[in-house]
Order: C-alpha cells, then structure tokens, then sequence
C-alpha cells in the first residue's frame, strides 16, 4: 500500500474517532466528519444549537499533500499530532501549517 492510501485511512479513522469522541460532549451540537479523497481534505465539522448561542466551527482540518499530512488547524486539547503519531505517522510526515514557515524548524515536525 502506498503512502498517501495509508495515510488517507489513518485520517480518516482519526477524525471518525475524534467525532465519535466529541458527539460523547454533553453540548447540544453535532459533529460531522468530512473527506475529499479527490483533494486530500479531512476535517471534522461542528455545528448546531446550545441555547441561543449557534455553532459553525471547524475544530480540525488536515490536508494530505503529497506524501505529508498538512495540521491546517487543530482546536483540541490533547493535539490531534498525537493521535496521528499513536497510529503510527512519522513525525517527519507531519507538517504543522498553522505555524509560521519560520518556526517549523523548532517544532519536531516537518517544515514542509
């Protein structure tokens, strides 16, 4: 299996478990996951009515581009990395986009 298949199924079963994880919340919003294999974006959206207050948010966003998977965001706790690493992603596949270009070098993950 190549790289980029692997890596579409190890997102893919992360985000399923971080949705099923966040579906347990006891808020009033929903958690949908997201995948367009075709342009290699992955990620979970929440949304839905607490009281008056309205949620449309996007807790995760992942991008496979090429043979490394792009954090474009990550609102979690625990850090979505571990969850990629923990199902066996080499740091060294791991590109934290929403840090600056600049600061990659320092974080222990891939700069590009």
């Amino acid at each position: 299996m190549d790289t980029q298949l692997k890596y579409r199924e190890i997102i893919k079963k992360v985000l399923q478990d971080q949705a099923n994880y966040r579906a347990s919340l006891p808020d009033a919003y929903t958690s949908q996951v997201l995948f367009d294999d075709e342009r290699g974006q992955y990620l979970i959206l929440d949304i839905g009515w607490n009281g008056d207050h309205y949620l449309h948010a996007t807790p995760i966003h992942l991008s496979l581009i090429g043979e490394k998977i792009w954090v474009q965001y990550d609102d979690t706790e625990e850090g979505i990395v571990n969850d990629l690493t923990d199902a066996g992603v080499s740091k060294n596949d791991i590109v934290l986009g929403f840090r600056h270009p600049k600061v990659r070098q320092y974080t222990g993950f891939a700069i590009s």
